[in-house]
């Protein structure tokens, strides 16, 4: 009985002696950083005007837009399938020139022209055929400019997003198990880290 009275007068009381004061001088101590340059390339600000920017210059000169997004590369395509269109327009329309005269020197009487062979149904047949290429090339020449504009608009809201190497399509060709036929297909590929 008197260790455990000894034992618990110790314990309350122990915590109020002390041997030692405490030091009122503080130290402060030195801390050591080590600056590390940013790796983290500053990524650049989205404009959302930039679409409707692009689009407009696409609209105004074609090409313009592709300039303003940067994509050099696109803009002899474009020129080419405009150029196209233009050419068949004017090579159909002097087609359909040469078969309107001659069908209208038919009627008014002279025989002379450079289709001898060809009746005047035929003629008529051509007629058509070559305002439907005309047509034809004035769809394909709006086509190319409309596909300027658009192209410009979506390469330029594109360019917000990060394109990574995680995310991959690609082609996939296997030969079958059971009959030894090649297999063709796409692979869609996600690394994840």
């Amino acid at each position: 009985m008197k260790n455990n009275f000894l034992n618990i007068f110790f314990l309350i009381f122990a915590t109020a002696l002390f041997a030692q004061t405490s030091d009122t001088l503080t130290v402060k101590k030195e801390e050591r950083v080590i600056v590390v340059n940013d790796s983290i390339l500053p990524k650049e600000e989205y404009n959302p005007l930039a679409p409707a920017k692009a689009a407009f210059y696409s609209a105004v000169v074609p090409g313009l837009g592709q300039v303003y997004n940067k994509k050099y590369w696109k803009i002899p395509i474009i020129y080419a399938g405009m150029a196209a269109g233009v050419y068949f327009y004017k090579q159909q329309d002097d087609e359909y020139d040469r078969f309107r005269d001659a069908y209208k020197r038919r009627l008014a009487g002279y025989d002379d022209d450079e289709f001898q062979g060809i009746s005047d149904d035929r003629l008529i047949n051509a007629q058509k055929s070559a305002q439907k290429n005309k047509s034809i090339s004035i769809i394909v020449t709006v086509a190319f400019y409309l596909l300027n504009v658009v192209d410009a608009n979506v390469d330029a809201h594109l360019r917000q997003y990060e394109v990574s190497e995680d995310l991959s399509l690609q082609p996939n060709f296997d030969y079958s198990q059971f009959n030894a036929k090649p297999q063709y297909g796409m692979s869609l590929t996600y690394r994840f880290k």
